[in-house]
């Protein structure tokens, strides 16, 4: 036996039960997994109240780092002892053992360790294919990043840096706009005291930017497409404050906006490229570009606390939990 997270219903955090559950033997293709880190991300709050749905009940997570204890007939490229990371695969990562498909995991470079990993499997992966693949940025731009200091927001800021990328990154308070200009970002915006759209046409000497990254979504975005240049870019890669309606006219009333609600799933496959991905990634690591550790550190048990500190924007980067 072992224990994870799982839920019956949706709802709040309290949902969220730590039990006992059978863990058995890898089937064909598989490896069982041992986490020593798991990463908390904003779209498992989606699954738990309900907005992605999921049958139930059902575990939660996809993201976490560990050691591979078996593998299944057919795997050749990941072995028993091998460090492993992984972001996309079924629902389940709450947990303390759990047997994945074997073609979803990623090893680990010497040199990063599960701790660092576990704050760039799934939020550096993002950073990666919002900059390099859904808006591929060559170097020299200004752009605007939503929630600038979250757990994305500061791996985004320090890879715009690596890029030649002049970020304007939006934050919530001063500490947090503290935070993300430590990492990279070149001016921020305090939405709680400042206009987003003024402020950027300022920075900008009113030209505005050629692309929005927006995370939060139904909140900022009527203030991101008034930052766009004519022809610019929204891409919208979440919807922490709610969901994005728009009548296709205002994009064209806005400057014929190109708009995108890009998903990982379709940036990262085949294998392949996943890997290509992370070697990217973890290349900008190795070398220091990037350097990305835990802000918030909870027992797996904890798993709904976790949830109300990221609900309450109470966090500040990657949130983990530990089995």
């Amino acid at each position: 036996m072992t224990q994870a997270i799982r839920f019956h219903e949706t709802g709040g955090a309290d949902v969220l039960k730590l039990e006992d559950v059978e863990v058995g033997e890898p089937g064909a293709g598989e490896a069982r997994v041992r986490h020593s880190y798991i990463a908390v991300n904003f779209i498992d709050i989606y699954f738990r109240t309900g907005r992605y749905p999921l049958a139930l009940p059902n575990g939660l997570g996809s993201d976490a780092v560990g050691v591979v204890e078996a593998v299944g007939p057919g795997v050749t490229d990941i072995r028993v002892g091998d460090r492993v990371g992984y972001l996309i695969g079924p629902q389940g990562a709450y947990s303390q053992v759990r047997v994945m498909p074997a073609d979803v995991l990623i090893p680990l470079p010497d040199g990063i360790s599960d701790r660092t990993a576990a704050t760039l499997m799934m939020k550096g992966m993002t950073a990666q294919y919002l900059f390099r693949q859904v808006y591929p940025l060559q170097g020299g731009e200004t752009i605007l990043y939503h929630a600038a200091a979250g757990g994305v927001g500061l791996v985004a800021c320090q890879w715009a840096r690596a890029m030649g990328v002049t970020m304007i990154g939006t934050v919530s308070t001063d500490e947090k706009a503290a935070v993300a200009k430590a990492n990279g970002c070149a001016h921020t915006i305090v939405t709680s005291r400042e206009n987003i759209a003024q402020r950027v046409r300022e920075i900008t000497e009113g030209k505005g930017v050629p692309v929005v990254f927006d995370s939060v979504g139904k909140d900022t975005l009527e203030a991101s497409l008034d930052c766009l240049q004519p022809r610019g870019s929204l891409v919208s890669n979440g919807t922490s404050s709610g969901a994005v309606v728009i009548d296709t006219k205002v994009l064209a009333g806005k400057g014929s906006i190109w708009l995108t609600r890009p998903a990982m799933v379709h940036y990262i496959h085949p294998r392949a490229h996943m890997l290509d991905m992370a070697r990217e990634l973890f290349d900008h690591v190795l070398a220091g570009r990037i350097v990305s550790e835990p802000q918030q550190v909870f027992a797996l048990a904890d798993a709904a606390e976790a949830h109300r500190a990221l609900e309450g924007r109470k966090t500040t980067g990657a949130t983990v939990l530990v089995p």
